[in-house]
């Protein structure tokens, strides 16, 4: 893809809402768009209409929806769908961020399209978005080892030290943000995946 460029106009972070799971493993995409709302100056309102928390943010003078949905992780897509239909934004230029068992504390990657890797927010967002060619941000959170103990393991937070390490990644992907939603995505992109744990 080189040279690729992608204006994106709508970007999600997942996660689910309420105080009891703001600190949870799976609301990773969460705490990485609170702080990228943060950065850009812009404020999350609850709109009903699309059960998500929405804000309007400006990246190098380019109007960019926030979404945050707000009726849990296995109905994210609903929200994000309606968003993308209403401003009849294309599926190649949503970027989604979430919590990615198949990287370690401390990794973030991004990629466009895949399947949902039994992720059960991209598993809503697929069939509703009606597309699997939407960006990725994944930031990784470690696996508990066997699959039956994933569902408790995404719903507690992160020990001190894998959590520093999450933190560290979510920082690097921040930091080339709006690079990355501006369009340069070979350029952020290869910092971001370039990114090792220990490695700020």
């Amino acid at each position: 893809m080189p040279g690729e460029r992608v204006q994106f106009q709508l970007v999600v972070g997942l996660g689910n809402p309420g105080p009891d799971y703001a600190k949870t493993r799976h609301n990773a995409g969460f705490w990485w768009i609170d702080e990228l709302a943060r950065q850009l100056g812009a404020s999350f309102n609850l709109d009903k209409r699309y059960h998500a928390s929405i804000a309007q943010a400006s990246v190098e003078g380019r109007r960019v929806h926030l979404v945050k949905p707000m009726n849990y992780m296995n109905n994210s897509g609903q929200g994000l769908a309606a968003v993308a239909k209403f401003y009849k934004i294309d599926p190649s230029r949503v970027l989604v961020a979430h919590d990615e068992l198949d990287l370690p504390p401390g990794e973030v990657r991004v990629k466009r399209g895949g399947g949902h890797g039994g992720h059960n927010g991209l598993r809503d967002i697929v069939p509703r978005l009606g597309s699997k060619e939407f960006w990725r941000l994944r930031i990784g959170i470690g696996h508990p080892g066997h699959r039956s103990a994933v569902s408790g393991y995404v719903l507690k937070r992160a020990g001190s030290d894998d959590q520093q390490r999450i933190d560290e990644a979510i920082d690097i992907a921040l930091r080339e943000s709006t690079t990355l939603i501006d369009g340069d995505v070979n350029v952020a992109t290869k910092a971001i995946n370039g990114h090792r744990p220990g490695g700020l």
